[in-house]
């Protein structure tokens, strides 16, 4: 097929957290401009798709809202989610190789269970994507590669007990920057262990720590797990002129590394250098993922471009070593682990959500099965807009077996019947359908 892009873009002109927030339109339609002035539209190479709206099903096949998904979202999410969807039919109806949705409001921070706003995003639009496409056209083994500069610690959350998704983050240290997680022992739970790949970089890394450690690493861990579709979560603020972070990948490390990645599905995400970067990084990623020419593509002010310093390239040789053990001995591990937790694994979280103050603490607990288990969450969050919640959550993943369900369904039954707790609620990924018990 020859490499056709389709490509989707929603501003959301209807939808900000304030007017001077750094996640605003001007983001996508700065980008637009660049591609209109460059031609590119009227390529044949390029192929642009209007977006759909999502259902609350899809949404849900991903996250709990609390008290419903409904109620904490606006038509604009919607959009943003169902252009993902529009592109990820537009790659499996064969109409195009490849597709890009140029969207927002972001998702990557949204975790499974929602109470607000953090980091931007509400829902985890990637993630709506990936059961979307597990629902509709069966596809199993999918891999995320997130490019953001901040840790997608909302994907990481989602995916956090899924063997069949590959999540690889690679971010500017979380010691230095925002949510402040995403370090390599967070690499999955017992039965997932080890496909849960975080890769957390020195300030100042450019161009060649990012293809250094793309060589020496990240191409070797997707060539094993052999996904039948991998997914770039196109965030673009690793830029040395972006104003919420501080690393140094230009225009050119950001195409080249999307020619590399060869991704089916690019989402956009994180980016705030509105002028100086997005309309050249995107059009250098849609030239790429298009197989058109982009070494033309250069940012007008690369003169502010700081050489990378050596200790750059050393943590990336550390990150190499580390978790490619981490990750080739995943199988060993995933056994041991499992021996030692005797079939229930906990991890309690407090989770911050910075663009509301809500505070939110998390137990979540894993029962496995050869089929691979249950989960169910309990959350209590102060400060929400609906005041004080909690809830009692059980979660059927796609592949449970008829026991586990039903074991699910207990023990959710179980706990209304305690009167400890304000909502209680059964997701089956498959359907997207939230039960309140």
């Amino acid at each position: 097929m020859k490499d056709t892009l389709g490509l989707i873009f929603f501003p959301a002109f209807d939808w900000m957290i304030s007017p001077t927030h750094p996640e605003r339109q001007e983001r996508l339609l700065y980008t637009r401009d660049q591609l209109e002035e460059e031609g590119l539209f009227d390529c044949e190479e390029i192929k642009e798709y209007r977006p759909r709206l999502a259902q609350i099903n899809d949404l849900q096949r991903a996250h709990i809202g609390v008290p419903a998904i409904s109620r904490l979202i606006t038509p604009a999410h919607l959009a943003s989610a169902g252009g993902c969807l529009t592109a990820a039919d537009a790659v499996m109806r064969g109409e195009v190789k490849r597709a890009f949705a140029l969207v927002r409001p972001p998702g990557h921070h949204a975790m499974r269970v929602v109470h607000g706003i953090r980091g931007f995003c509400t829902i985890n639009i990637e993630a709506i994507m990936v059961e979307y496409l597990r629902s509709k056209y069966q596809v199993r083994r999918i891999a995320v590669v997130d490019t953001d500069v901040h840790h997608g610690d909302g994907s990481q959350d989602v995916f956090y007990h899924d063997p069949d998704t590959l999540y690889i983050s690679f971010h500017q240290d979380g010691r230095t920057l925002y949510p402040g997680t995403g370090f390599p022992e967070e690499a999955g739970s017992p039965g997932a262990w080890g496909t849960n790949i975080n890769l957390p970089l020195l300030p100042g890394t450019g161009d060649e720590g990012l293809h250094r450690l793309y060589d020496g690493l990240i191409s070797h861990i997707l060539e094993d797990f052999q996904p039948e579709l991998i997914i770039n979560s196109a965030g673009q603020d690793n830029h040395f002129s972006d104003p919420l972070a501080s690393m140094a990948v230009t225009a050119q490390g950001y195409a080249r590394l999307a020619d590399k990645l060869q991704a089916d599905i690019a989402v956009l995400e994180g980016g705030y250098s509105i002028e100086s970067a997005l309309p050249y990084v995107n059009t250098g990623i849609i030239l790429a993922m298009a197989g058109m020419d982009y070494s033309k593509v250069v940012e007008p002010d690369l003169s502010m471009l700081r050489v990378q310093d050596k200790r750059c390239n050393q943590r990336v040789d550390q990150l190499i070593e580390q978790v490619g053990e981490l990750y080739f001995n995943r199988q060993k591990t995933r056994q041991q682990l499992l021996e030692k937790c005797g079939g229930v694994w906990q991890r309690r979280k407090g989770i911050y959500y910075d663009e509301e103050g809500i505070r939110e603490q998390q137990l979540e607990t894993v029962r496995y099965c050869s089929c691979g288990g249950y989960f169910t969450i309990q959350t209590a969050a102060e400060g929400t807009r609906f005041g004080d919640q909690s809830a009692f959550i059980a979660c059927i993943p796609r592949y449970a077996c008829a026991k586990c369900r039903q074991q699910a369904h207990d023990e959710a039954l179980r706990e209304k019947k305690s009167g400890r707790w304000q909502y209680v609620f059964v997701q089956n990924i498959v359907d997207g359908f939230i039960e309140t018990i």
